[in-house]
């Protein structure tokens, strides 16, 4: 047991190292960008298994993390990257920031998967936590699982006052997930990368000083067309 407690702690401390990547440039960030795009497209395309409309009309920000790691022995863990973009003015959606998240999960857990995530900031007080330098889900931001389907019902209500609201697509299964404990950072190193200067969250989603560069505008294009601006 001490072998496995041990062989654990090796692989969550690693887990940036194993699971980013040699070597992050704007490649990177493309590539990312691409897969979270048709992730959202994918997802949005399942009959009456997507992101309530409601709830994609009501949020502030929408991220995305594409084929976040998954697993461990004995005790879980977690790490992905990803981009979130924010509504501007006029419902516009804002440039991409790019993000991590990573945090330990308990339970017995054995070998790694893979899961798409996405996650609905709801209010102001979600956007603000999103654009420090990072939070932890459910201690530093009010978070639940978000009820699938086209539409919301009565029964989801009382999840309709979280700030943040998560899902996950694992192999076909696109279902509502907890993920409390998780530590949600924007990457500055990321964002440096794509925009070849230092740009934080909030000049990118908040304050608009970059404008919306025409590789993510596919992305924007796709909330856009889920999520009009006239409503």
């Amino acid at each position: 047991m001490k072998v496995i407690v041990r062989l654990t702690a090796i692989v969550l401390l690693a887990a940036p190292s194993l699971f980013a990547g040699t070597g992050d440039n704007r490649a990177d960030e493309l590539k990312r960008l691409k897969r979270s795009t048709e992730v959202f497209t994918e997802i949005m395309g399942t009959p009456d298994k997507g992101v309530p409309e409601e709830l994609l009309d009501k949020c502030e920000c929408v991220a995305i993390v594409p084929g976040m790691k998954k697993g461990g022995l004995g005790i879980g863990g977690r790490y992905g990257k990803g981009i979130v973009m924010c509504r501007r003015p006029g419902r516009r959606w804002s440039a991409p920031s790019f993000m991590t998240i990573q945090g330990g999960s308990f339970g017995l857990q054995i070998g790694f998967t893979q899961i798409d995530l996405v996650m609905l900031i709801m209010n102001r007080k979600g956007m603000d936590k999103l654009v420090g330098d990072k939070f932890t889900v459910g201690a530093d931001a009010t978070a639940a699982a978000g009820p699938v389907g086209r539409h919301t019902s009565a029964e989801t209500n009382i999840r309709l006052d979280a700030e943040i609201l998560t899902y996950s697509r694992a192999k076909g299964l696109f279902a509502g997930i907890a993920l409390d404990g998780a530590v949600v950072k924007q990457d500055k190193d990321d964002n440096a990368d794509f925009y070849g200067k230092p740009m934080d969250a909030r000049q990118i989603l908040l304050e608009g000083m970059v404008d919306m560069p025409p590789e993510a505008s596919a992305l924007a294009r796709a909330l856009s067309h889920q999520s009009p601006r006239k409503k």
